[in-house]
């Protein structure tokens, strides 16, 4: 458990990985706000949708009945999939740099 927060410390120590998370955040709650008011799903469904929809998962059991929720997804995956891939990818290389000077300390003993 303490690896967790030492490794979730170190994450908000990165500025990249401090700016995709406050992006990426945003990014949902622009898409539960819009679905909410596009498609007057509940907040719950709204951010639900966003959620899934953003990590390419999509469930199926929510779908846009409007054309202007149908638009709205079409742009929220093209700049989403991307923002979410860049969180992944910041992700990986920080555990990646972690990783390789954990690994330094140890050899310098």
């Amino acid at each position: 458990m303490l690896f967790f927060w030492r490794t979730l410390l170190s994450f908000w120590r990165d500025p990249a990985y401090r700016a995709l998370l406050f992006a990426t955040n945003f990014f949902l709650v622009i898409g539960t706000v819009a679905y909410r008011l596009i498609e007057g799903w509940s907040w719950l469904d709204s951010l639900y949708f966003s959620v899934i929809t953003l990590t390419t998962i999509g469930y199926g059991d929510f779908s846009p009945q409007t054309d202007l929720g149908k638009l709205f997804t079409m742009a929220y995956i093209i700049i989403g999939v991307a923002l979410i891939l860049g969180f992944v990818n910041t992700l990986f290389l920080h555990y990646k740099e972690e990783t390789i000077k954990k690994r330094n300390k140890k050899n310098k003993r």
